[in-house]
């Protein structure tokens, strides 16, 4: 099996994943399944073979995913490394960095940012089984370890040990 159709199986399994971490029908109940559904098809896209018809298919995806940040307030670019089983709640204000990596299982809630601290490209890396909480704020070339919990309106500018939770502003590790 060639490379290209084994990461086709690896979208189409991760899409799979995100879809069993929704409840049935999510497109008439969750709109933070259209940008989620968007970012996958930019990873189709980026895994098509180059040509005319890549280089349209990008023109529209940049395109759509402008429009999916405004109306659905959720910027999800293509170069973000993602895992399956992506849970959005209560879509709206959430900004994700190109760089960042996101593992398996993850849950973003509203207003939530993953970005760069300085004008530099570095990201937030959350391994599998993160819980970001409302408006939560990772900040940096920082590490966010296996299930841990970010707490609502916290400001995480350091690394998170696996299964710990940090809350606060600057956020602090709490048993």
């Amino acid at each position: 099996m060639s490379s290209r159709s084994e990461r086709k199986l690896q979208i189409e399994q991760d899409w799979k994943d995100d879809l069993a971490r929704y409840p049935s029908r999510p497109w008439l109940k969750e709109a933070s399944i259209i940008a989620i559904a968007w970012y996958r098809h930019g990873q189709h896209i980026d895994n098509m073979k180059d040509g005319v018809w890549k280089k349209f298919s990008l023109k529209l995806y940049w395109f759509v995913f402008h429009l999916i940040e405004v109306l659905v307030g959720i910027s999800l670019p293509k170069t973000v490394v993602v895992g399956g089983g992506l849970r959005i709640y209560h879509f709206g204000n959430i900004f994700i960095h190109k760089n960042v990596k996101i593992g398996k299982n993850c849950t973003l809630r509203q207003g939530v940012t993953l970005g760069n601290r300085y004008n530099d490209d570095e990201a937030p890396t959350l391994m599998n089984n993160i819980e970001l909480g409302a408006y939560a704020q990772v900040i940096g070339g920082i590490t966010l370890g296996e299930s841990c919990k970010v707490g609502a309106m916290s400001v995480v500018l350091k690394d998170v040990p696996a299964g710990k939770t940090i809350c606060g502003n600057p956020g602090k590790i709490i048993n």
